[in-house]
């Protein structure tokens, strides 16, 4: 018997999950998953685009946002092949950044976090501080300023994103200092004038 070592074992198994592409929020069917990533299937009536357009847009990017609710995973994925079979998009993805046992923070927060380092300003004692995103959701964000800030939770100030072209209010949630002598923040959002683009909201209910 010959065995591959160098492709990781796949256990086959059937279970259901979402994946983000386009804008779009996708059911897909897992067929099987291995420790580096997983095989599943859409169906192309399900879906607002036909097959065509899956295509179109897994060559313009190949990264996507995954979640498995019933194998508590979440986060992002390299889609590494696409075919066609029986009118289904089968879809192989590779894993890039997930986070497992992922259960508690989707309670927690109700809505997915997708990790997203981009460069921003808040105003905090009246004055502006640099922070880079550590992650951000439909519903807030957690950012991390490379100094240590003596602020409360509640809170109400503002933050802008050059890169993004993007201001807005928010409110402190929570404030944690760091080893490094830096501040994490958690930011909801009170008003923004547009909504960051890209982040699905992979909601339990």
């Amino acid at each position: 018997m010959c065995v591959d070592f160098n492709r990781s074992y796949r256990k086959k198994l059937t279970t259901h999950g979402l994946i983000y592409i386009g804008g779009e929020e996708l059911e897909i069917t897992i067929k099987d998953i291995s420790l580096s990533g997983v095989l599943a299937h859409l169906k192309c009536e399900d879906i607002s685009r036909d097959a065509r357009d899956i295509f179109n847009m897994m060559s313009a990017s190949t990264m996507i946002d995954l979640y498995l609710p019933e194998m508590r995973l979440a986060g992002d994925a390299e889609v590494v092949r696409v075919d066609m079979l029986d009118g289904n998009i089968l879809l192989a993805m590779e894993f890039k950044n997930i986070s497992y046992d992922v259960d508690n923070q989707l309670y927690k927060r109700k809505s997915y976090r997708k990790t997203m380092v981009v460069p921003g300003r808040i105003l905090l004692n009246g004055e502006y501080y640099t922070f880079m995103t550590v992650n951000v959701s439909v519903d807030g964000l957690m950012i991390n300023i490379a100094e240590s800030i003596a602020v409360e939770p509640g809170e109400i100030t503002l933050l802008e994103f050059d890169e993004l072209n993007l201001e807005g209010e928010i409110k402190v949630i929570w404030v944690e200092r760091i080893a490094d002598a830096g501040t994490l923040l958690g930011l909801q959002y009170r008003y923004m004038e547009k909504n960051i683009q890209g982040i699905p909201r992979f909601y339990r209910t």
